[in-house]
């Protein structure tokens, strides 16, 4: 290899490198960068989809904004979904990606404590999440992902 062509190279890596680290370093959810300041400003110029989701009020009528995305999924499931979806999302413990939505390329995950990995015994419960998350949620091209307590792929469904 010449030595232009290890230069070229080194060059396409960094690149590759800069943009992983500069489309990671937006994800804080402040309100300052990235995704947060779209979810605020779609929230700000009235999108009803947004005010309805973020500032619906729960069966004590408090107002749920403060609410995290795993709180309102699982109220939403325990209002209007089916025993088993009812008891498979009682073992969600974390919800990202939920609020912020364009209808082009969505994509939220959903944690869970089980355990096992796709072989455990969360693999059966994950596709009722699935279900239950694109009852909750809809959109165009959306893809929602369950995991177990270690990280590890449940399943995933559209929604």
């Amino acid at each position: 290899m010449g030595m232009k062509t290890k230069v070229a190279l080194g060059a396409v890596v960094g690149i590759v490198v800069i943009g992983a680290v500069s489309a990671n370093s937006g994800d804080t959810d402040d309100g300052s960068t990235g995704k947060g300041s779209s979810a605020s400003a779609q929230r700000q110029s009235g999108d009803a989809k947004s005010a309805r989701d973020a500032g619906s009020k729960g069966s004590d009528g408090k107002n749920t904004e403060k609410a995290s995305q795993a709180e309102q999924f699982k109220a939403f499931v325990q209002k209007n979904g089916s025993p088993q979806e009812k008891k498979a999302v009682s073992h969600v413990t974390k919800v990202q990606g939920a609020d912020e939505q364009n209808d082009i390329l969505d994509a939220a995950d959903v944690y869970t404590d089980f355990t096992g990995g796709l072989m455990g015994e969360g693999a059966a419960p994950a596709k009722l999440i699935a279900s239950a998350f694109a009852d909750w949620k809809q959109s165009e091209n959306g893809l929602v992902t369950v995991y177990d307590a270690n990280g590890e792929l449940l399943g995933n469904g559209k929604f």
